[in-house]
């Protein structure tokens, strides 16, 4: 298999330092509090950088209307200030020409930023974008009670020893601003954060242990891949797959990770491992068998993919259903896998819901020798433990539950579907919803079986799928499992890539029985890639075949019916259950 070509990391990746991005720190008057009401009477600003003052903007506004009194008292603009002010319009315009692409900074953004975006539409104006920062955010994570009584600019300006006094002028307040935005920018600093997108995402859920962490992510690359977070003894803590995995292990150590656990795992972790993959189905593949191989403590799910049971019609004289743990090529006809024995129950419910098949354990004999039990009195067996069913007669039966769990099974899902009407027609929803959650475990358990069966039986499969830069990944898949992936560049001959796919690809072994040579977890990955639009059969060595009258159909109308809460239960019948729709190579 061709390994990717090494990428670059990009100053996105490296993060902006705090010293060089530019901050423009900006205060705003107006009449009242609401931005659709009110109006601008004064901007103030600050442009500054690495702690250097780069300029300032300070003007009145007219808000073409009386300034009411009380506003006047507190900010001491009043009307005859403003008389000869410029309008909204020109003011704003100025402004967005002085604060260019800056970072806006404001205490309490959400005031500022509203006005301004309020203004920006009634003008027809565009809003710039800009990325925005409120200290009130910051102090309320690194000022404390016993600093200050509040959040307030008054209260920050004396913790901070602003050199201006906040006087709710808006030139003042944006200057005493600057001063408290880098008292808090000096105290993240000594915790560990220089650039401004820690900055940004910085909140107090985010521990010391965390962020100490964060070097742990440098020198990884920014490409699709699986990162391995181990302890100090190289055990596996946590796996995870992600298309940049530069940038998901960063996120470990910012605000955007808040789960607990991970919190603790990050406190373990001294290393990552990264492994670089040509697709994200190969990331997402290796991810599933390193899971399984180690069982990370941190990791919830596919630890245990071998944990798991199948439904099974038994070979012999009188088939029954039987949940077990492997299946064998002993003859008998299989549905699954499950990941719980309850759910096994539940499809097995299901058939017997509707087809007298037998529920006993015992192994009968062909002569019916034994004595019938309660199910037969009730109607729900033919009774071939004492004689009163043929193997012949109860042979049609079993015949019905095979077709419904590895081919078409109208007649099985029709009379559960009519069982789900009647229960409803008669507002016994509760049976019905007992009903329709044991339908909807057999009709999943089957689609799965049938989708994989193509999967388990072909030697072969490569599949591609388009890139976003217009060239085709492609996937070789032998008995269903992943066996390696290519990708060609944009107008590319693809042939030369195919050839070295299946070269290198590994070698798999046919499996004893119709299963694929994977865990059922890695097939379905493969199955749902192969789904997606776009994604096409390149070569088949093998026979791909889908019944029309499986359970895929039927599970995609009972999805849509569990989703829709207001639907009766049960869904209609489709003209889909006749006949099998066969594709071969």
């Amino acid at each position: 298999m061709t390994m990717p070509a090494p990428i670059q990391s990009t100053f996105d990746d490296l993060g902006t330092p705090l010293a060089d991005v530019t901050f423009v720190v900006l205060d705003l008057e107006t009449t009242g509090g609401s931005p659709t009401e009110c109006e601008i009477t004064e901007i103030g600003a600050v442009k500054v950088r690495g702690g250097q003052e780069l300029g300032e903007f300070q003007t009145l506004v007219n808000p073409g209307e009386p300034i009411p009194a009380f506003i006047s008292v507190l900010t001491g603009i009043t009307d005859p200030m403003v008389a000869n002010a410029p309008f909204i319009g020109e003011a704003l315009s100025a402004f967005l020409e002085f604060i260019g692409d800056a970072v806006l900074v404001a205490h309490n953004a959400r005031f500022d930023i509203t006005f301004l975006k309020v203004n920006c539409e009634r003008l027809q104006l565009p809003w710039p974008g800009n990325a925005v920062l409120d200290t009130v955010h910051l102090a309320r994570q690194l000022v404390t009670r016993d600093e200050s009584p509040n959040h307030k600019l008054s209260s920050l300006a004396r913790v901070f020893s602003t050199r201006v006094t906040p006087d709710h002028r808006a030139l003042h307040d944006a200057q005493a601003t600057v001063d408290v935005l880098h008292g808090l920018i000096e105290r993240v600093g000594n915790l560990g954060v220089h650039t401004f997108e820690e900055l940004r995402s910085y909140t107090s859920r985010v521990t010391p242990d965390q962020r100490r962490k964060r070097f742990l992510a440098e020198g990884l690359p920014s490409a699709p891949g699986v990162y391995v977070f181990k302890d100090e003894r190289g055990e596996a803590l946590y796996i995870g797959t992600s298309i940049d995995i530069k940038r998901r292990v960063r996120n470990y150590f910012t605000a955007s990770e808040q789960r607990t656990r991970m919190a603790e795992m990050v406190r373990l972790a001294t290393s990552v491992t990264p492994i670089v993959c040509h697709t994200t189905l190969e990331a997402q593949v290796r991810e599933l068998r390193l899971i399984a191989e180690h069982k990370p403590r941190y990791n919830r799910r596919s630890r245990h993919p071998e944990r798991t049971m199948w439904l099974k019609l038994t070979a012999e004289a009188f088939p029954r259903l039987s949940i077990v743990r492997t299946m064998r090529d002993d003859g008998a006809t299989y549905a699954g896998p499950f990941t719980s024995r309850s759910v096994a129950e539940q499809a097995a419910a299901a058939v017997h819901e509707v087809v007298p098949l037998r529920q006993c354990t015992a192994r009968l004999s062909r002569k019916g020798t034994g004595s019938a039990c309660a199910l037969a009195e009730m109607g729900r067996c033919g009774a071939p433990c004492d004689g009163r069913q043929s193997p012949d007669d109860y042979a049609e039966i079993a015949d019905r539950v095979a077709s419904a769990l590895d081919g078409d099974g109208h007649q099985v899902i029709d009379a559960l579907s009519q069982r789900l009407r009647t229960l409803a027609a008669d507002q016994r929803f509760e049976d019905a919803a007992a009903v329709r959650d044991r339908m909807l475990a057999l009709v999943r358990a089957a689609a799965r079986t049938q989708r994989m069966t193509p999967l388990a039986i072909s030697p072969e499969i490569i599949a591609a799928a388009p890139t976003p830069a217009g060239g085709w990944e492609f996937t070789c898949v032998r008995y269903g499992r992943f066996a390696g992936a290519t990708v060609c560049p944009p107008r590319t001959d693809p042939s030369g890539f195919i050839a070295a796919l299946r070269e290198s690809a590994e070698h798999v072994e046919r499996p004893e029985v119709a299963v694929p040579a994977a865990t059922h977890e890695e097939t379905e990955k493969i199955l749902r890639w192969m789904e997606q639009p776009g994604v096409r059969i390149v070569d088949i060595d093998g026979v791909w075949i889908c019944p029309v009258g499986g359970a895929a159909g039927a599970q995609a109308s009972l999805d849509e019916t569990i989703n829709d809460r207001a639907a009766v239960p049960g869904f209609e019948e489709s003209s889909a259950w006749r006949g099998h729709r066969r594709v071969t190579a």
